[in-house]
């Protein structure tokens, strides 16, 4: 609670007191309710009417002037935080908007996110635990709220603009990704920010598979397709169990896939679909076709079972599931 927003309770709360006190006094005096009200709300507000009743009794007349000059302060007091109230989110705004402008002028090379939905949120983090430079464009002020409460920068407005991806440092950034839900919006913006930035990186979202080959035509430099990923881990848990408890737990236990990130490795699995030019190649013969930079490190077999560590002079048959350490790029899981 801000200090406006509490002093604001406060004065109506100590006005209230001064109210229900002054209506008890007066109904003990003898007036009835409704002219006790009246009495207090008049000299609350100073407005002259009068006396309702004569007042010849020290005693009311002791209350009322202090009932007056009560009121009268919690009257200040209440209108003075009602107006700091007002002008604080004014300026919080005002303020709010400098700081951005100022801290959009200092970004370079920094990553522009469109759409902060649940990837865009996703992908935020992920950056921020990288310590990369960011900015978030979003045109719904809720998510903006929830992404500014996160201490990420914002802008608000619509992606698919030229002048908003101008705002948000377009012609500076080195990467975008534009991550919302509908297809056409990301072409939009990828074609729209290549214009802007021919040496941009942009990382599009596709939903449909047939937008694949239009953001590649759009200026995109990757794509990425959320369903069809899922959809291969859920095969891959299908078929090959194992295996993915395999890699499950490199990820859980020693963070190998980010380790060999690093290293410029990856961790994959592949199957050896029927007709193959890998079935009846031994191990040893499967990493000297990928000239040594492919390394087996186990085999799901089709029977059933997983061999960690195979020999060199272990065969493979189609369907088994081979998980090998690449390098270089150099994972030829679809050759046949």
């Amino acid at each position: 609670m801000t200090p406006p927003t509490r002093n604001l309770i406060y004065g109506l709360a100590f006005m209230a007191t001064i109210m229900i006190g002054g209506v008890t006094g007066y109904l003990m005096a003898g007036w009835d309710l409704s002219d006790s009200v009246f009495m207090v709300v008049i000299s609350i507000f100073s407005v002259g009417y009068g006396e309702v009743r004569p007042i010849q009794a020290e005693g009311l007349r002791g209350l009322t002037m202090a009932i007056i000059i009560l009121g009268c302060f919690g009257v200040i007091f209440v209108s003075g935080s009602l107006v700091q109230l007002l002008l604080e989110g004014q300026i919080r705004r005002a303020m709010g908007h400098r700081r951005m402008n100022a801290e959009l002028k200092k970004l370079n090379q920094h990553t522009i996110i469109c759409g902060y939905g649940r990837i865009g949120r996703m992908v935020a983090a992920d950056l921020k635990t990288g310590h990369r430079s960011f900015i978030i464009v979003d045109k719904d002020p809720r998510r903006l709220e929830s992404a500014r409460e996160s201490g990420y920068l914002c802008l608000e407005g619509e992606a698919t603009e030229e002048s908003v991806l101008l705002e948000a440092g377009v012609t500076r950034a080195s990467v975008l990704a534009t991550v919302l839900p509908s297809d056409a919006s990301n072409v939009f913006i990828t074609l729209s920010a290549r214009d802007l930035n021919a040496k941009l990186t942009i990382i599009a979202r596709g939903e449909d598979p047939a937008t694949e080959r239009k953001l590649l035509q759009a200026g995109a430099d990757r794509v990425v397709l959320p369903a069809h990923i899922g959809a291969e881990r859920i095969a891959h848990l299908i078929l090959f169990p194992e295996a993915e408890e395999l890699i499950d737990d490199a990820e859980k236990s020693h963070h190998l896939k980010e380790e060999l990130g690093h290293l410029g490795l990856g961790l994959d699995e592949m199957v050896i679909p029927k007709y193959s030019a890998f079935i009846g190649k031994t191990v040893g013969q499967f990493e000297a076709l990928h000239t040594g930079n492919v390394i087996v490190v186990a085999i799901h077999l089709r029977t059933g079972g997983t061999q960690l560590r195979p020999a060199t002079n272990m065969v493979l048959n189609a369907g088994d599931g081979v998980v090998a350490v690449s390098r270089g790029g150099a994972w030829m899981g679809d050759r046949e």
